[in-house]
């Protein structure tokens, strides 16, 4: 599965400054470099070089500066890797292209130019505040089958955990989480109640999803096989 080929291009992109996190926005990897205005790039994973990779990349390319494909490299070293064609594609179409080893190691195939960044700022700004809005990294790009740990899920984790031991009023919660008055009152899952004018309390979907979600999850080897999570 793709996951397996997460933390490699991870620690590839992270040994090149900069820093990666799963599943942002729909994307496999999204990793930032620099200020404001940070450099974004974006890889896409998948277990084999093909042409549905590189329709991925072609739809993320607007929201980057760089789009980088990668994928296994076949066993015995006559996968699209060794096609001189495929390569050509992804150096005309300005994408990266890299190829994981059965060591988990990255070997870089295409290099991608350095261009302008793209044109489409306000897909490229969004996956730019969920990055740096999400606390760690608690999902492995390429993940296919539970939710994902978004920002905002995040924070509403956040309120169910300190409306945990009872009620309390919003004000009580705004110091540490600034959204709380937003999540409590849309209350997009359902694990927040009304109890009075100001005050709220936890559900049981609340309870349950306190459970389900510890906190303070951060991507590891040991966990990949157990976690595979997709967009909710």
């Amino acid at each position: 599965m793709e996951t397996a080929l997460y933390l490699p291009v991870k620690r590839f992109l992270e040994n090149l400054g900069f820093t990666a996190k799963g599943e942002i926005g729909g994307c496999d990897v999204v990793a930032l470099k620099g200020d404001e205005p940070p450099l974004v790039v974006i890889c896409e994973l998948k277990q084999s070089f093909n042409l549905e990779l590189l329709l991925q990349a072609v739809d993320r390319a607007g929201a980057c500066d760089e789009v980088w494909v990668a994928a296994r490299l076949s066993a015995r070293g006559k996968g699209r890797e060794s096609d001189a064609r495929y390569r050509n594609l992804c150096r005309r179409l300005g994408f990266g292209m890299l190829a994981v080893t059965s060591s988990g190691q990255v070997e870089v195939l295409v290099q991608p130019p350095t261009t302008a960044p793209r044109k489409n700022l306000k897909k490229r700004s969004r996956l730019v505040s969920e990055h740096q809005r999400r606390k760690g990294d608690p999902v492995a790009g390429g993940s296919t089958r539970a939710p994902v740990m978004t920002a905002y899920r995040q924070q509403a984790l956040a309120c169910a955990s300190a409306l945990s031991g009872g009620p309390k009023r919003v004000r009580e919660l705004r110091a540490d989480i600034p959204d709380a008055p937003k999540i409590l009152q849309r209350n997009v899952y359902g694990w927040f109640d009304r109890a009075e004018r100001g005050v709220y309390a936890l559900t049981p979907a609340g309870h349950a999803a306190l459970r389900r979600w510890p906190q303070n999850i951060h991507i590891t080897e040991a966990a990949l096989p157990d976690r595979d999570m997709v967009n909710a």
